[in-house]
Order: C-alpha cells, then structure tokens, then sequence
C-alpha cells in the first residue's frame, strides 16, 4: 500500500485574463470548494533585481495558502484540445512561476485544465443559473473542477500531480 501523502489543505487555481479563481480543500484533500474569485494583474512591474514583483493577485492567493498552511497549489494549465500549449497556456505558466517564487517551501503543480471553464458552465446552467450570471462565479467554478480533478488523481497516484514548477527567481519573504 502506497505511504499516504502529507495532510494539508490543497488550493486550486484557475488564471484568467481578468480573473483567477480559486478554489481549497480540506486538509485531507477529499473534496474542493470554491473560495472567491480574485481580480487579475496584468501589468507586472520588476522590482530591483528585475524579478517580477509580486502583485495583489499572488499576494492574495500567498495569504490564502498561509491562511490555510496549504501542502500544494495546483494551478490549471489551459491547453488546446490537441493537446498543444498557446498563448494562454504561456500566460498560465507565467503566473505560476510568480506564484511559486512567492509561497515556496510550498510546491505549485500545474494540471491539465482542457474544458474546465466549458464544464463549469454546464455545471451552472444545469444547476439553474443564468448565463449572465455565470461571470461571478465561473472562475471559481472552474478552479473547483481543477483542484477536485487534481484530488482524484493524488487518490489513485498516490502521490502528488501534475509538472512541478520549478521557481524561476526568489523573492525575501
């Protein structure tokens, strides 16, 4: 029987061009709940070591993973449906190397988020909501689906997911 993975809540995060969301877990990773959805930053200035500074949006999801004394963050990297990485999946990686830079000693992985948000929707309208009343809540939708794919894939691995980012640059915390 494989040896059973740390406790400790898991975040997940799905990052979009306005808005990220995000979604936690209990500290036994059995079931993903959404959190609240975070205003992006898409300017990103560099600080004096020409490192990316870090933005209300890192600073918050930080405060979340602090608050929650998170074992993995789980960012979802958007591919096309061929399997073949674009703009947004740059973006994606982009966030999550600050991300990291940021909550280290706590690992970021990145999973597969290839129909996450199309999901989300349907999961909405089939619950009753109206489509126009999606945007607030869409992104942490789909940071559910994200961190809750992720669970289910840590039970039958055994093992934490996903590609490890490795943290490009450090920030003093």
């Amino acid at each position: 029987m494989p040896e059973a993975l740390p406790r400790g809540a898991r975040l997940g995060v799905d990052v979009g061009k306005a808005r990220i969301g995000l979604a936690g877990s209990d500290p036994d990773g059995l079931v993903a709940t959404p959190v609240e959805t975070v205003p992006r930053v898409l300017a990103v200035p560099t600080d004096d070591g020409g490192a990316p500074a870090v933005t209300a949006d890192v600073a918050r999801i930080a405060a979340e993973v602090d608050d929650r004394l998170a074992a993995v963050v789980y960012v979802g990297l958007p591919r096309h449906l061929s399997g073949h990485e674009g703009a947004a999946t740059a973006d994606a990686r982009a966030f999550a190397d600050r991300l990291a830079a940021r909550v280290a000693p706590v690992p970021v992985r990145l999973v597969d988020e290839r129909m996450t948000t199309v999901t989300a929707h349907a999961q909405l309208r089939s619950a009753g909501r109206k489509t126009a009343k999606h945007r607030p809540v869409i992104d942490q939708a789909a940071a559910v689906i994200i961190l809750q794919h992720a669970l289910e894939a840590e039970r039958a691995a055994g093992d934490r997911v996903g590609e490890l980012v490795e943290r490009a640059w450090h920030h003093d915390q």
